[in-house]
C-alpha cells in the first residue's frame, strides 16, 4: 500500500513502480489451507481468481454499489497506523462496502519503530481491526514493507531478529483479542532483506503479497510457496489498489470463516 496517513508532518510518499503486462492464464485454481495458488499458476487479471481491491483515507467516500458491479468481491480497508492514526473514514468504508456486498477486512500499516508489535495491534483492533467468522469478515492484515518517512531506514532500523519478533508479537496480540492469525501483506524484497529470509510465519499466516507485473510474478517471501491475496497493480478499475483472491467466491467466504 506504501500511503501517507494524511498527517500533516508527513513528507510525501514514493509511489510504487507499475507493471502493465500481467501473465498468462491458465487452469481452475482453490485455496488450499492458508497457501492460495502455488508458484507457476499465477492468473491473468482476466482470467478467474475473485477480485478484489484496498482502501484507505485517500479513497474517502467510495461509492462500492459501483465498485461490485465492477467486479469487486472484497475488500481491505485501512484501519490505522502505528498507534496514533486511525482513518477517519474506516467505519463509512467498511459498512459501506458489507451493505454492498462485499466481503471486507481491515488491515494496520505498521512502523515498528514507534512502538512494539502488542501496543500497535492493540490499538488497531480498538480502531476496527476485528473478526469473527461470520463469512463477510476477513481476518486482521499487518501491512509490513518499507518505512515511508524515512528511505534510508527501510527495516526501521531494526536488526532482522528484532524485526521477525515485532512481527511476533503484533501476531500473538491479534490472535489473543480476535482468535484469529492476521494476513501478512509485504513484499518479497522487503520481507528477504528485513527478516533475514524468515521462514517463522508461512505454516499459520496467509500471505498477501504484493508485486506487480510479469518479472515478479514468480518472487515470494521466504517461507511461502503459495500466496492467498495477491496485489497486482495500484490502479485500475476499482478504487485504490488491484488486488486478487487466489479461488473462488465460496473459497473466499469460506476463508473469511476461518476454514
Amino acid at each position: 500500500m506504501t500511503r501517507a496517513s494524511g498527517r500533516a508532518p508527513s513528507p510525501p510518499l514514493p509511489r510504487r513502480s507499475r507493471g502493465r503486462a500481467l501473465v498468462a492464464a491458465f487452469g481452475a485454481f482453490g485455496v488450499f489451507g492458508v497457501a492460495g495458488v502455488a508458484l507457476g499458476e499465477v492468473p491473468a487479471v482476466a482470467a478467474g481468481g475473485t477480485r478484489g481491491h484496498d482502501v484507505s483515507s485517500h479513497q474517502r467516500t467510495v461509492d462500492w454499489r459501483a465498485a461490485r458491479a465492477k467486479g469487486a468481491r472484497f475488500v481491505y480497508v485501512k484501519a490505522s497506523e502505528s498507534t496514533s492514526y486511525r482513518n477517519p473514514y474506516f467505519r463509512g468504508q467498511y459498512d459501506g462496502a458489507r451493505k454492498a456486498g462485499l466481503v471486507r477486512g481491515a488491515y494496520h500499516f505498521a512502523l515498528p519503530d514507534r512502538s512494539s508489535g502488542a501496543a500497535q495491534a492493540g490499538y488497531f483492533v480498538r480502531s476496527g481491526g476485528g473478526w469473527r467468522a461470520d463469512g463477510w469478515t476477513l481476518p486482521p492484515a499487518l501491512d509490513i514493507e518499507g518505512n515511508p518517512y524515512n528511505g534510508k531506514r527501510r527495516c526501521y532500523g531494526l536488526s532482522p531478529a528484532r524485526m521477525v519478533g515485532w512481527i511476533g508479537s503484533f501476531s500473538d496480540e491479534v490472535e489473543r483479542l480476535t482468535g484469529r492469525r492476521p494476513v501478512i501483506y509485504t513484499t518479497a524484497r522487503w520481507w528477504n532483506a528485513c527478516t533475514g529470509r524468515s521462514t517463522a510465519f508461512a505454516d499459520d499466516h496467509a500471505l498477501w503479497v504484493a508485486r506487480y507485473g510479469t518479472r515478479s510474478a514468480g518472487k515470494l517471501p521466504a517461507g511461502w510457496s503459495r500466496w492467498t491475496f495477491w496485489q497486482y497493480d495500484d490502479r485500475g478499475g476499482l478504487p485504490g489498489d488491484q488486488n486478487l483472491f487466489a479461488g473462488s467466491m465460496e473459497g473466499l467466504r469460506a476463508f473469511a470463516r476461518g476454514r
